[in-house]
């Protein structure tokens, strides 16, 4: 999550309403905490990871798109109907526990897609299991961020202003889930050396809006430069959310493409 741009892009996000029935959803306890998944068609498995504050919810519209795939939308730790947080926020913990699910899933090979924060997550799933992640795209992330360069965004991200991000309740419930979900943003910081992106195996599409105020373009060029296998697409007069709104069906035409590999 990068920003003031990043709320706009939220908001529109949680007004979506979408009934489907999962073939299988379920609880499952992963390293000493309660992991929900939904999974839906079938076919090869698809991860669809969304950001910091969502939740399987904000992927709902998306599942018919990816029809010819297993899809299944994951509550990543903290989030959801996942477990609350616990601990300080740490994205390598997120991803061991995501791996861990992974493997209770018996997945063998997986396709991602991660919004955010579910793109960070990603690269470090890639790194933590390096043969597991076949190819990924990540929108609005590129592995390297804190949020400590957005202090306007902590002062204004906060549980006494929870009234100001009217999708937390619909997405967590519980005022307990929604404090730690906005008390470990200020712990949100990952960062990639070089050396780290050029051992990450997976074939990566990195998806950028040119107004996404969180992305600093050195830092993009950086990432492009010591990802071996990586494509990078970047939308003009597009912030955060480039895979939403007017960008949606390019979006799915160039996804599904790269996911093919065609």
């Amino acid at each position: 999550m990068k920003k003031n741009a990043i709320l706009i892009v939220l908001i529109l996000m949680s007004t979506l309403s979408f009934a489907q029935t999962p073939k299988k959803s379920e609880l499952v306890l992963v390293n000493g905490k309660q992991l929900y998944y939904e999974r839906y068609g079938q076919g090869a498995p698809l991860l669809l990871l969304h950001g910091y504050t969502l939740s399987t919810q904000s992927w709902a519209p998306y599942i018919n798109d990816f029809d010819e795939y297993e899809v299944y939308l994951i509550d990543l730790t903290g989030h959801g109907k996942s477990d609350a947080f616990k601990e300080k926020l740490s994205l390598k913990s997120v991803a061991e526990d995501l791996n861990a699910l992974v493997q209770h899933l018996k997945l063998q090979k997986i396709q991602a897609i991660g919004f955010s924060f579910g793109g960070d997550v990603l690269y470090q799933l890639a790194l933590l299991n390096p043969s597991l992640i076949e190819s990924m795209i990540t929108i609005g992330a590129v592995g390297t961020w804190t949020v400590n360069d957005f202090p306007e965004f902590q002062k204004a991200f906060t549980f006494e202003n929870r009234a100001n991000f009217p999708w937390l309740t619909s997405y967590h419930g519980t005022d307990e889930k929604i404090k730690a979900l906005m008390e470990q943003f200020n712990n949100y910081t990952v960062a990639l050396t070089n050396e780290d992106l050029q051992t990450i195996q997976p074939e990566v599409l990195m998806m950028l809006g040119d107004d996404d105020e969180g992305m600093d373009l050195e830092e993009v060029a950086r990432v492009k430069k010591n990802l071996p296998n990586s494509d990078l697409w970047i939308l003009p007069n597009v912030a955060h959310g480039a895979h939403e709104g007017e960008t949606k069906e390019e979006f799915i035409v160039k996804a599904k493409a790269f996911l093919a590999k065609e």
